[in-house]
């Protein structure tokens, strides 16, 4: 499992190299607005745009119990990635709902720039929902996001909270990570 989201920065890289081409364009504008900077994580990706740029990277996506099990960093039936203790969540998940300390939550973090979870891996909650392998609904349309964002409060950031999307559907808070291996 990559330690962090794909940046910004790195999605850019991939689209002036590989010659993909979205089915969408991508309005950078919009990106920009949630993803100011080449560290922050990349958003407004479909499932179709991450696994395009997983597998030019040699990668792909997780299988959604990967990603639990990853996102869990060694630790066993505990709520969010760092344990039980809502009081420190700040320490490691960008999300909503911060009472105004700062203005995190009003976009995403730079990757990594919060604790990491037990296995090293940054972001795993908050910051931006992450496209997964998986089926949602056992059909061919909707594909599972994983992690909560920073557009969501800790109810989002359980580990074992599930979201979804349609494959063609690209949002400001959904982003992803690679994991190394075959399908």
């Amino acid at each position: 499992m990559d330690a962090t989201e794909v940046t910004v920065g790195q999605f850019k890289k991939f689209l002036k190299s590989s010659g993909y081409k979205p089915k969408k364009p991508i309005d950078w504008n919009e990106v920009y607005k949630y993803s100011p900077t080449d560290k922050h994580p990349m958003i407004y990706v479909s499932w179709f745009d991450a696994t395009a740029y997983a597998k030019w990277v040699g990668k792909r996506l997780p299988t959604e119990k990967e990603w639990e099990f990853s996102a869990r960093g060694g630790l066993v039936d505990k709520i969010f990635t760092w344990g039980d203790d809502e009081a420190v969540a700040r320490e490691h998940a960008n999300y909503s709902d911060t009472g105004g300390e700062d203005k995190s939550d009003r976009q995403t973090a730079p990757v990594g720039s919060l604790k990491p979870n037990g296995y090293g891996l940054y972001d795993m909650s908050g910051n931006v929902w992450e496209w997964c392998q998986d089926w949602y609904d056992g059909g061919r349309d909707i594909r599972v996001l994983r992690g909560g964002s920073w557009a969501n409060g800790t109810n989002r950031q359980h580990v074992p909270y599930r979201f979804f999307n349609t494959l063609n559907n690209r949002y400001f808070n959904s982003g992803f990570r690679c994991v190394s291996g075959l399908n």
